[in-house]
């Protein structure tokens, strides 16, 4: 017999993976969205359509179901997590969350990021309603049992976008056209922190390996490939893969985050900026055999194909491109007053 699973929210980067894979997994797999099927969810795949903010019409839409397991991927604020309470105590035999590594204490006390490391973000409001959320499950898992898991993922990415720390907001792209047309690109800080990158489809090994499993129950666990790298390595590796030359310009976080209208202030101060290597021996308890294989120099050359073979992904953002140029201009600028 099937174990069955419902998800909230299972078209994007993570969950489509975790999708694809729960259902080879043999889960009999249910999504909630408003209609937009997503081609690369599998058909077997039952979509429940509808609001999920529109709680009294997915009550009904669920009356009478019962699920192994339930999963929100777009929770991001407490009175969502309350409108799950209500929907799914009692239907659901474990209940799991998405929460984020950013949720760990910023500034960074040490590199070595576990479970057990406090939570704590000045910078971010994304990572403080994160905390919230994790507090209030938490919370209803100690008095009344609610079994909830909790899952942090760091920065997992997937083939329609290139991971990076410093991008406009829409998306990578225009990175890479800036690195194609021989224009310098901007790093945060000196490159040299370190940063963990994930591949979504190892990321969804762990993630399925979780699902169902009773060791999980009240229990948070992150979900990281093993890899570490700098910031110009990882920048280094995509130069390579596009057949150009690296021209690194080192900007100070502080700076951007100063001189942009883009959340450099928590994208970059309270996440990337900081130094995090991850310790998945909790995870490797939980699900023995988890291991992450793909390393970045070959997921960055999955993500170019991709990005190459699908011009929808090549979305070029001119504002972002030209604030580059004025930010490098006004630094080369200060450069000569100075000397």
């Amino acid at each position: 017999m099937k174990r069955k699973a419902l998800f909230i929210g299972g078209t994007g980067t993570i969950s489509t993976a975790i999708s694809q894979l729960a259902v080879r997994e043999n889960w009999e797999l249910y999504v909630i969205n408003r209609g937009s099927h997503n081609d690369e969810i599998p058909a077997e795949v039952h979509i429940i359509q509808g609001d999920i903010n529109n709680e009294a019409e997915i009550a009904a839409k669920l009356s009478g179901m019962r699920f192994d397991t339930v999963c929100d991927f777009i929770g991001f604020v407490p009175s969502q997590i309350e409108r799950d309470l209500r929907l799914f105590s009692g239907i659901a035999k474990q209940y799991m969350y998405i929460s984020s590594a950013s949720a760990y204490h910023k500034p960074v006390r040490d590199y070595r990021i576990t479970e057990a490391t406090a939570l704590a973000n000045p910078y971010w409001e994304y990572s403080r309603n994160k905390i919230a959320c994790e507090e209030l499950l938490m919370k209803k898992y100690r008095e009344e049992g609610f079994p909830v898991t909790i899952i942090r993922p760091s920065h997992t990415y997937g083939d329609r976008s290139m991971p990076l720390g410093v991008h406009g907001k829409c998306g990578s792209y225009q990175v890479l056209k800036r690195m194609m047309e021989g224009k310098p690109i901007i790093i945060h800080g000196d490159g040299t922190s370190l940063w963990t990158l994930t591949y979504n489809a190892d990321f969804a090994k762990g993630f399925v390996g979780l699902m169902g499993n009773p060791h999980a129950i009240g229990e948070a666990f992150q979900i990281t490939s093993d890899e570490t790298l700098t910031w110009n390595q990882i920048h280094e590796v995509i130069a390579d893969a596009l057949g150009v030359e690296l021209k690194a310009y080192h900007v100070s976080s502080e700076f951007l985050a100063a001189v942009s209208n883009y959340d450099f202030e928590g994208g970059l101060i309270g996440d990337k900026a900081c130094s995090v290597v991850f310790d998945n021996s909790k995870l490797k308890k939980a699900v023995p055999g988890f291991q992450a294989t793909v390393r970045f120099e070959e997921g960055a050359r999955r993500v170019l194909d991709y990005i190459q073979a699908h011009p929808e992904c090549q979305v070029e953002d001119p504002e972002f491109d030209a604030w580059c140029d004025r930010v490098i201009d006004a630094l080369e600028a200060a450069k000569k007053e100075l000397i």
